[in-house]
């Protein structure tokens, strides 16, 4: 089969563009990574599943990957626009620990996320302060041409380039209007390369510079690591649809600004040749960060008894420039969809695989080469791996190797995956695994012998301690913890 060419949408074009890769053979991908003052929430984990999409697709399309995603551990403001406290400062402060060991343990707690969604390893995780040298020398080469220096820090003057802020269509001050009002700045949307410690203050995280004693700005981090490890111009930057308003046009800037580059309508001299923004998650309430007053992290959906699994399939049910709405009947259904396709892999298992171009087979992966061809729609990429699971007649080892090679691009770890894996069994239950099946074998022989007395007994039993024996359950799950 000949794949289609990869088309991806350009949120700096507005459009869709053929990837051609800078560097023949080759995609270098940077993703902007978490600020870790606290865990993520499920809705900052979308960001990631796409970018793990959007990777797990340029390797399946032959591309050699270079992925980058950065560990923020200094500079982020509490506003997204340069206004309040370095969230890891005050974190800090808030817990009475250090820094650092605020900075270890959320680092971890994402990673564990990362593991538990099936989200491959970057080829770098890059730690922004092992980066503080290669920001002083970023800031002191665009520091006499684009910058000026207040009683603050050290500021970027955007009418220093051209388009400033083509990427979020801010093109007046009032479309700037949540950029923190500091005395002096020449243009409102003026950002700090370079924060001083205010006078009399020390923060554990301060370095020294031209510009005094102090911290980078967050949006300096992400340029400087960028170019140093991909180089510029990269092919693909990534991120959430937040970061298009403001991180993303000045980290924009400060990369023409480097590159002594021009306007953007040549799209690489904004440092990569497309931008890329997955959408919001979004529950009813309209806010990620609290569901009935519980912190909506990954954990939280464990411990209700959801496999992570389950949210990656939610995620992949929609298209990744599309709002997603959270819900706990939204995650369920996706976690039955989930199950389907596992007890269809289930008798697969023991084929070796075979030969994926069978000719029974050209129909649905040439469905599934072109969804993912097209800006990464994995809503039809899963009808596609459905349909083929679908097909009669057919040799099991030719279907497994297609349903791998499937598999491979959407990241649901089918293989692994078993029924006991997605059994819905919320933290905290008393009753193990071993004694529900040992009641369900004694019912299943109570049945056999139309003892319906006893069926009953066990059913009422187990319903006492919160197991629901799943009887009219089309999928045969057997039960469930309520």
């Amino acid at each position: 089969m000949t794949q289609k060419p990869l088309k991806l949408f350009n949120s700096l074009t507005r459009q869709l563009e053929e990837f051609q890769p800078v560097h023949e053979g080759e995609a270098r991908v940077y993703s902007c990574g978490p600020t870790v003052y606290n865990y993520p929430h499920i809705g900052n984990m979308r960001a990631y599943v796409f970018a793990d999409i959007l990777g797990r697709t340029l390797s399946w399309k032959g591309y050699k990957l270079t992925h980058i995603i950065n560990i923020t551990d200094v500079g982020h403001l509490t506003d997204d626009a340069d206004a309040g406290e370095d969230k890891m400062e005050r974190m800090a402060a808030e817990r009475a620990q250090s820094i650092w060991d605020i900075a270890k343990h959320y680092t971890e707690a994402y990673w564990a996320d990362v593991k538990a969604l099936n989200i491959r390893e970057p080829a770098k995780w890059s730690i922004a302060t092992d980066y503080i040298d290669d920001m002083l020398e970023f800031a002191k080469s665009i520091a006499d041409k684009h910058c000026y220096e207040l009683d603050s820090g050290l500021y970027f003057d955007v009418s220093t380039v051209e388009d400033y802020g083509r990427l979020a269509r801010a093109v007046t001050e009032d479309g700037e209007g949540r950029i923190e009002a500091v005395e002096g700045k020449r243009n409102a949307a003026d950002f700090a390369i370079w924060r001083k410690t205010p006078a009399g203050e020390t923060r554990q995280m301060e370095w020294d510079s031209p510009w005094g004693r102090g911290s980078p700005g967050w949006h300096l981090e992400c340029s400087v690591m960028g170019g140093k490890l991909l180089g510029f111009p990269f092919d693909i930057h990534t991120g959430g649809i937040d970061h298009r308003e403001i991180h993303h046009p000045n980290e924009i800037a400060q990369n023409q600004a480097f590159c002594c580059t021009d306007g953007l309508n040549v799209a690489e001299n904004s440092g990569a040749k497309i931008w890329m923004h997955n959408n919001f998650l979004v529950e009813r309430s309209g806010k990620m960060s609290k569901s009935a007053g519980e912190f909506l992290r990954l954990q939280l959906l464990i411990d209700k008894g959801y496999h992570p699994l389950a949210y990656r399939m939610m995620c992949l049910q929609a298209h990744y420039r599309s709002e997603l709405e959270f819900s706990w009947e939204g995650l369920g259904a996706a976690l039955t969809r989930l199950k389907r396709i596992v007890m269809a892999v289930e008798r697969l298992k023991d084929a070796e695989a075979g030969d994926a171009s069978h000719q029974k087979f050209a129909p649905v992966r040439e469905k599934f080469d072109a969804a993912m061809s097209d800006d990464l729609n994995t809503p039809i990429a899963l009808t596609a791996l459905e349909e083929a699971l679908a097909v009669k007649k057919v040799d099991a080892g030719v279907k497994r190797a297609v349903v791998e090679e499937m598999d491979a691009v959407l990241g649901l770890d089918l293989f692994d995956l078993t029924r006991a894996d997605l059994r819905i069994r919320p933290n905290g239950a008393e009753i193990t695994e071993e004694e529900i099946d040992a009641a369900l074998v004694r019912r299943k022989e109570a049945r056999a012998e139309k003892d319906f007395a006893t069926s009953d007994a066990i059913r009422d039993e187990l319903a006492a301690k919160g197991v629901e024996v799943m009887d009219g359950d089309p999928l045969g799950w057997e039960w469930k913890l309520g």
